[in-house]
């Protein structure tokens, strides 16, 4: 297979799950303010959503600029990062519905953890194609440190939820955010 099939396929997957979500987006039965307002956690759940498929799509996207060849592991870990990627628009669902019930948002913030350790074997499988180019080991590990990063907050995130669904609503927002910051800025310069 080669390195643009593979992109195209997923760029079709990271699509139709962007379109799942916006079509959960359901139009208010009122026409004033109050009943627009009421839909506030479905749009706030679809916002955050579309914003980590979107870092998601632009990392992968990057990834697959670099990559020599397509082999079986660069298969297989994409294939599991698109299934765990997959289950967001469902979790995302869930907790708009649900108006940010600790349950819904715990179970959001595990499917973004989920998604978050997916992209490991990917990342990997790519860079150790290049392993010799210092250039990019650089990057590899600047790359490595925002995702490993992600995922410890994201695990302190699931419990939280319990405490106050929206520390966790807000940590995920604050993950996006963190691969909005440049690498000088977090300390990481190499």
């Amino acid at each position: 297979m080669t390195k643009g099939r593979l992109e195209a396929f997923s760029d079709g997957v990271f699509a139709i799950l962007i379109t799942i979500m916006v079509l959960e987006l359901k139009v208010p039965h009122g026409t004033d303010l109050a009943a627009l307002l009421a839909v506030w956690p479905v749009f706030l759940s679809y916002l955050l959503s579309f914003l980590m498929l979107a870092i998601y799509w632009v990392n992968h996207h990057g990834l697959f600029q670099i990559a020599h060849h397509v082999d079986t592991a660069v298969l297989w870990s994409n294939n599991c990062l698109l299934f765990f990627l997959s289950l967001v628009p469902f979790s995302t669902a869930y907790m708009g519905e649900n108006n940010f019930a600790p349950f819904p948002t715990a179970l959001y913030a595990g499917s973004l953890l989920l998604c978050g350790i997916a992209y490991i074997p990917v990342r990997r499988a790519v860079m150790s194609q290049l392993r010799s180019d210092e250039k990019f080991a650089r990057m590899a590990r600047r790359a490595e440190w925002k995702n490993h990063v992600s995922i410890a907050i994201y695990a302190a995130a699931i419990p939280l939820a319990y405490v106050r669904p929206a520390i966790t609503v807000i940590i995920c927002f604050a993950v996006a955010g963190l691969y909005f910051l440049p690498n000088a800025f977090l300390g990481r310069t190499e």
